[in-house]
């Protein structure tokens, strides 16, 4: 009888489990192109750069320099300007072209309605208020109060009138959606954050005539969320940031939630709606104890309660998400990122998604700023010079990064963007 290949215990364990898909010649890695080296601004609106273009920019910007004309000067001029207005974290260090870059993407993805694009790519060109709501807070921690605003403007907009939002929206702000996902729950939590982060960064004097301004979309959002826990502090099942449908409950759905809930009550109080507030730190505390019970007794904040695997949902049971750390939350978050590394240095979603080799850089700049914010500045360091590494020719951070360490898919990604801003930030303290 010929003999079997000796294979090591733990790559049995992973084959049984469906985390390694096998191929002739061991894991399979998959193969992405790069859509595009970044976006530019042109006084006609936003454009694609295509894979191995070389712009001519206007210095600082993310201008092209056309020297037939000079109408681009004018926008040239007034990029500098709003990047001066506001604060560059790190300037002074080794990652001011990095967050320099990144701000400058965002200001060209953010449209003149506050609309914040996912990315200037066709199928990305939307809405997902998961995206914007982390650009809201990335504007607002660097000093750009009135572009998150806007940012909150286009989800008050686009809100359903129960508190509610769909997976994403089409930029226009007329609230249409471009295709037939289910709603996102995690999109009410997530808003009702940024709403209080954004009214955080605010000067105490301007901070009743902000909560004012946010006042439809909190309240609205946060009668939806108590609604959501009522009973034993857990919504139904949800699509969350893996955008796929679920029949189970996500830690990726309720830790939003319990986020938006415990950022609602302060901008309540600011409102005067004592009741609402109430209500809001009611379903908070309720929600925060079920999901200790759920996701954190013998899970270890893992993707799914009663047991599953590593997700990187767990950031989301810590700060900045979470005024403080869920029990045991700190310690699932640290053990998760082993499950989910991928060959070229990054992360993926999670322990059980495909095990295809591409790194995903929104999970792995989450990850540097959830370090950064909780005192683990080396793995928050050493996130950030791996962004740094990967981003493409024109500097723009990618989606996904190949085993080989090669960018792909869209560029830049207004999520990633966001969270190495943050991140950086947070490093600055």
């Amino acid at each position: 009888m010929p003999r079997r290949p000796v294979v090591a215990a733990a790559v049995l364990v992973a084959l049984a489990a469906g985390l390694i898909a096998w191929g002739a010649t061991g894991p399979r890695t998959r193969t992405i192109e790069l859509y595009s080296e970044g976006v530019v601004a042109t006084p006609a609106g936003p454009e694609l750069v295509p894979a191995g273009g070389e712009p001519l920019l206007h210095t600082g910007t993310r201008v092209v320099d056309d020297p037939a004309t000079t109408a681009d000067d004018d926008l040239a001029a007034e990029q500098r300007a709003w990047l001066a207005a506001g604060t560059v974290p790190g300037a002074d260090g080794p990652y001011a072209d990095l967050v320099t870059d990144a701000l400058l993407d965002l200001r060209t993805l953010v449209q003149d309605d506050g609309a914040a694009v996912a990315a200037w790519t066709p199928y990305w060109r939307y809405v997902w208020p998961r995206d914007a709501s982390f650009v809201a807070v990335a504007l607002a921690r660097t000093g750009h109060g009135a572009d998150a605003r806007e940012v909150l403007g286009f989800l008050t907009r686009v809100q359903g009138e129960d508190g509610s939002f769909e997976a994403r929206y089409l930029p226009d702000g007329s609230g249409a959606v471009p295709d037939d996902r289910a709603p996102q729950t995690d999109g009410t939590g997530w808003s009702l954050w940024a709403a209080g982060e954004v009214l955080a960064a605010t000067p105490e004097a301007d901070r009743a005539a902000v909560a004012a301004e946010l006042a439809p979309l909190v309240r609205r959002g946060a009668a939806h969320a108590v609604a959501l826990v009522a009973g034993d502090g857990l919504p139904p099942a949800s699509p969350d940031y893996w955008e796929v449908a679920e029949d189970e409950l996500t830690l990726g759905t309720v830790a939003p939630l319990l986020a938006g809930l415990e950022a609602a009550g302060p901008v309540l109080d600011l409102l005067g709606d004592d009741a609402a507030a109430r209500d809001a730190r009611d379903a908070a505390a309720r929600t925060r104890a079920a999901v200790e019970r759920a996701f954190g007794d013998d899970t270890a904040y893992g993707r799914y309660a009663g047991g599953s695997l590593p997700d990187a949902a767990s950031a989301f049971a810590l700060p900045p998400f979470q005024p403080t750390a869920l029990d045991g939350a700190l310690e699932g978050w640290t053990a998760s990122a082993a499950a989910m590394a991928r060959p070229a240095g990054g992360l993926a979603p999670g322990a059980g998604w495909r095990q295809d080799g591409i790194s995903w850089t929104p999970q792995t700049s989450l990850y540097a700023l959830t370090a950064a914010v909780n005192g683990d500045d080396a793995q928050a360091r050493e996130r950030l010079d791996w962004l740094d590494a990967h981003r493409t020719s024109m500097g723009a951070l990618p989606e996904k990064v190949l085993a080989d360490g090669s960018p792909a898919a869209v560029a830049p990604l207004a999520w990633t963007a966001a969270c190495v801003v943050l991140a950086v930030a947070a490093l600055d303290g």
